[in-house]
């Protein structure tokens, strides 16, 4: 069953697409993630930044839900929606849902680490007490190939 694209997901997506551009530049692995409170208002943005922080766990996924919790002053985000450009990890969707995540948007699905539907299911585990809806392949193209052409000229 496809979910539905909700009009500003897009938006969304292009915004973390400009963000995993700058992660590229700054020679990182180019994910950017947007995080929308329930009216749609961007209230945290992160991209990958372990070279430059020296964290193993400095994805896009966890700075951008760090700044959003800042932002609302709560660990809590349910109602809010993550936008990613590439499938969550195991170490981000473990967040995700320690974060009460509703919705998780990405772009390209990682086949290899993916953690959202394509490896693993842990988003959607009916076995643990929180899960989130999840939209796969929105800009896919887009964000797959920012990936293919960091990756191709470090070969």
């Amino acid at each position: 069953m496809s979910l539905p694209v909700r009009a500003d997901d897009e938006n969304a997506l292009r915004r973390a697409l400009a963000l995993a551009a700058e992660a590229a530049a700054a020679g990182e692995i180019p994910v950017g993630a947007v995080v929308r409170d329930a009216a749609g208002t961007v209230i945290g943005v992160g991209r990958n930044r372990r070279e430059a922080t020296a964290d193993p766990t400095a994805h896009a996924e966890i700075v951008a839900l760090r700044e959003a919790a800042a932002s609302l002053g709560t660990w809590n985000l349910e109602g809010c929606t993550l936008t990613v450009t590439l499938e969550p990890c195991l170490m981000c969707a473990g967040a995700i849902l320690q974060a009460h995540i509703t919705r998780v948007v990405f772009g390209a699905w990682d086949e290899k680490a993916g953690a959202a539907g394509s490896v693993y299911d842990v988003l959607r585990d009916r076995r643990l007490p929180v899960r989130a809806e999840v939209v796969g392949g929105i800009l896919e193209d887009d964000a797959r190939a920012l990936l293919r052409t960091f990756f191709d000229a470090r070969r």
